[in-house]
């Protein structure tokens, strides 16, 4: 198994929460199948790139369960049905929590959303590297 990582970093508090599986996709995305068997014997180099597509298998199941949570955070009631009770209610002293309560969901969604993409973007460019190291194998 090929292990990527970086010595000394580490999610800051507040800090991006998936950079470690972010850098780690990144990483397994610029390995250049030909770079990685060159001057290995036929038999090494299968197993390189075996050992490759297990690494960007694995990592792309992690990116799974990672954007599965993501998309269960962005489900849940509509944080705008605040629009369907009455001005009234909207008024009122518990209106007011409900604003804070309402603009906290639509962050949380938002930032749900921006980190979504992110992986999901970099788990599509890899998806074509394990399929070619898959036909190398």
């Amino acid at each position: 198994m090929i292990v990527t990582g970086q010595i000394g970093v580490a999610a800051a508090p507040g800090g991006e929460p998936d950079e470690a599986l972010s850098a780690r996709l990144r990483d397994l995305a610029l390995v250049d199948l030909d770079a990685l068997c060159a001057g290995a014997d036929g038999e090494r180099a299968t197993a390189l790139v075996g050992a490759y597509a297990d690494d960007v298998a694995d990592a792309l199941r992690e990116a799974r369960v990672r954007l599965a949570a993501l998309r269960a955070a962005l489900g849940g009631p509509e944080p705008l049905n605040v629009l369907d009770i009455t001005s009234r209610q909207r008024a009122s002293d518990s209106g007011i929590a409900g604003a804070a309560r309402v603009r906290e969901r639509l962050t949380q969604q938002a930032e749900a959303a921006r980190a979504f993409a992110r992986l999901a973007e970099l788990a599509g460019g890899l998806v074509e590297r394990l399929f070619a190291a898959e036909r190398r194998r």
